[in-house]
């Protein structure tokens, strides 16, 4: 019985954190009417590779597995909407987390990430390295 109370509180636990009632999801076409009437900050989330190889424009690009994530997040206006992406919004919605953990008022996912937002038909920037 011990051993069932102690699974069952690390479940509950467990759960509770993946859930933050603090994160809002934003599809695709919401994410365009947004960006229409408010000023926000649109943040891409994935390594820099895919971040040239297309990425929503006016995104800006700060990798959430890199060491230096939390670091480049507190220089943006914590009282900004944020909203934040990746390939299929795992990465995105963990670092919405992450933001909503360090103050940020107002955090937004894409659900679905860029794929969801090729898919219904809107376009991608392209970086170009090349000399």
């Amino acid at each position: 019985m011990k051993y069932f109370f102690i699974l069952s509180f690390t479940l509950i636990f467990s759960c509770n954190l993946i859930n933050n009632d603090e994160i809002n999801e934003i599809d695709s076409d919401e994410l365009t009417e947004f960006l229409q009437i408010n000023d926000a900050i649109l943040v891409d989330v994935r390594r820099d590779d895919e971040y040239i190889n297309g990425h929503i424009e006016n995104s800006i690009n700060i990798d959430y597995m890199s060491d230096k994530f939390v670091e480049k997040t507190e220089m943006l206006d914590k009282n900004m909407p944020i909203i934040l992406y990746c390939r299929s919004g795992r990465r995105s919605y963990l670092s919405a987390i992450k933001l909503s953990e360090n103050g940020f008022k107002e955090v937004y996912n894409l659900k679905g990430g860029i794929l969801s937002w090729i898919e219904i038909g809107n376009s991608v920037v392209f970086e170009d390295y090349t000399n």
